[in-house]
């Protein structure tokens, strides 16, 4: 038998796939299912020769329902622990006749529970024809509760169509109901009303405001609005509250809570009153409206007496330093408070000003509140004169003698004329050869300051060869820049050619001649 079996094999390889087919058909076992019939002859959309193993995969190819189920593990096929990894044709059999049942569903053992609706209550006892239409796949029956009891809603769609909120499985009379869910939790009375007394026309679009219900039950007839809860409890009507700092924006604290309603409320509960102080106290203010109605930024509700006061925020004024420690009449004389002040240092300080109003009236560029001579400061850069080297550690009265500081003079000379070892020869610009570091660090460029670079001979001279001083021990004099004025003893030409010798003669050497 083996044998014969071998050499089939060997045939259908040499014959290839026209003949195979053929053969496939001649060896089929039997006919297949009605719902196969129109594959019948196409072996290959079930099968691959000699791999049993991969017959699974196309059977999921076709029933891609199923093939979903598995892989989201839901329906039946994807949670039956032996549904979603055993071989199909281990339940499903094949080639068995037209009316074979290729489902092989045994109704009375089948669990529902897993499928994606687990069978309990009343659903268990119901016919499977009852949600499962004929001709149509299990699978595509719906499990909403509309689905089957939608012709069945005495609300007629009104709650939804999510039965189980209220309903479940052991039948409909055994409805719950959490009202609190609405938005609206039964509270005191209300408990024991009938549904029909507030859900006359329906339930899903009863209003929940209190005026929809009891406004024939206003004995305020409308005045207060429709909003009952504010006073009135769901207890009953008589059970009133009324919380005057809620409902009013006005806090009873201090007096007012002692006063009786009618000390404000003269004319009755119908008309809000102004919440502002001076309503009901303009007759009562000292000030005489001078700081204006918002009493309560200084007066507190228990007493008028003592009064609060916070200068730093009222005035834009805060009291710092020396301030803090002063009287308020020490600023505020005419009369005590009443009139608001400048806030400007020299408003009150002008007769302390030791400057004599030359450094302007911002007093705070330089002083501190703390006191007149206390962290004095002055950025002396932004001046016309800053301190540099030696200036900026001199002290101050070395320059400014007097508390007027504007007007100093700036030029050297002004503070070193007696310093000036040249006598003033050289003039009042000192810094042009010296710099503020020291004396000593002087630099001067002849060609520039002089007017007469030194070149050739010149450049080798000592200073006094050419400057004698004015006096002994004294500044070099300045002297003329012609030739004539230093060489007329060399000149052999006694004058007659002039006193510009470098017409003709260079500077490095008198032999050095050139002629024009």
């Amino acid at each position: 038998m083996r044998r014969r079996w071998a050499i089939v094999a060997c045939w259908l390889a040499a014959a290839g796939p026209a003949q195979a087919g053929v053969f496939e058909t001649l060896v089929m076992p039997g006919p297949v299912a009605k719902a196969h019939a129109d594959i019948e002859g196409e072996c290959a959309k079930c099968h691959e020769p000699f791999r049993a193993e991969a017959q699974r995969g196309l059977c999921l190819d076709c029933h891609d329902a199923v093939a979903a189920d598995q892989r989201e593990r839901a329906g039946y096929h994807g949670k039956h622990p032996v549904a979603a990894k055993a071989e199909c044709r281990s339940c499903h059999g094949e080639h068995r006749g037209r009316d074979a049942d290729v489902a092989g569903l045994d109704r009375a053992a089948f669990d529902h529970a897993m499928s994606d609706f687990a069978l309990e209550g009343l659903h268990a006892t119901v016919r499977c024809a009852a949600c499962h239409a004929a001709g149509k796949p299990f699978r595509d029956a719906g499990r909403a509760c509309g689905d089957c009891h939608g012709d069945a809603d005495p609300h007629r769609g009104e709650l939804g169509r999510d039965c189980a909120k209220c309903h479940d499985a052991g039948g409909w009379a055994g409805a719950r109901f959490d009202h609190a869910t609405t938005d609206f939790a039964l509270a005191g009375r209300h408990a024991e009303v009938r549904c029909g007394a507030c859900h006359a026309g329906g339930y899903a679009s009863t209003p929940a405001d209190c005026g929809s219900c009891h406004l024939v039950d206003d004995a305020h007839r409308g005045r207060y609005g429709t909003r009952c809860g504010d006073c009135h409890a769901a207890a009953g009507w008589k059970e009133a509250a009324f919380d005057h700092a809620r409902d009013t924006r006005f806090a009873l604290a201090g007096r007012h809570a002692e006063i009786a309603c009618e000390g404000c409320h003269a004319s009755g509960f119908e008309k809000a009153l102004a919440t502002d102080c001076a309503s009901c106290h303009r007759a009562d203010d000292v000030h005489e409206g001078r700081h204006g109605s918002r009493c309560g930024d200084c007066h507190g509700a228990a007493a008028w007496t003592p009064a609060r006061f916070d200068h730093d925020v009222r005035t834009k004024f805060a009291l710092a330093g020396a301030h803090r420690g002063l009287a308020c009449e020490s600023c505020h004389t005419r009369p005590a408070h009443e009139q608001a002040l400048a806030t400007t240092c020299i408003s009150c300080h002008r007769d302390d000003d030791a400057h004599e109003g030359q450094q302007g009236e911002s007093c705070e560029r330089c002083h501190v509140a703390a006191g007149w001579r206390e962290q004095v400061r002055f950025d002396h850069d932004l001046a016309r004169f800053p301190l540099l080297g030696m200036h900026a550690v001199t002290a101050c009265e070395s320059c400014h003698t007097t508390a007027a500081h504007r007007g100093t003079a700036t030029a050297c000379s002004d503070c070193h004329r007696d310093d000036d070892a040249h006598g003033g020869a050289f003039g009042a610009r000192c810094e042009s050869c010296h710099n503020p570091n020291a004396w000593a660090a002087w630099r001067f460029d002849h060609a520039v300051q002089a007017h007469f670079a030194l070149e050739g001979a010149h450049a080798e001279l000592a200073c006094a060869s050419c400057h004698q001083p004015a006096s002994e021990g004294g500044a070099l004099r300045a002297i003329a820049t012609d030739c004539g004025s230093c060489h007329e003893a060399d000149d052999r030409h006694q004058g007659d050619l002039g006193r510009d010798c470098g017409r003709c003669h260079g500077q490095a050497d008198w032999r050095d001649v050139r002629v024009r």
